[in-house]
């Protein structure tokens, strides 16, 4: 059985970089880039100022995936 480590943070999206890439800042301060999951590319646009669940690996703390909810 292979498991992915990752961990959910909560994070602010800052800027967009492009279509599918955003610039985000967890509460500590730390910024990293958030990039939107294939699934969700269809949905719509994430907004910037507004918080959301990031999934990132321990790992590499420079990029992260959002979580969007479907039922939002």
């Amino acid at each position: 059985m292979d498991k992915k480590e990752t961990i959910l943070l909560d994070a602010q999206l800052i800027s967009v970089i492009d279509n599918y890439a955003f610039d985000a800042e967890l509460p500590n301060g730390h910024r990293f880039v958030a990039f939107l999951g294939r699934k969700d590319q269809k949905s719509q646009s994430p907004q910037i100022g507004a918080r959301y669940t990031v999934e990132m690996s321990p790992y590499d703390m420079s990029k992260g995936r959002l979580v969007i909810d479907q039922e939002q």
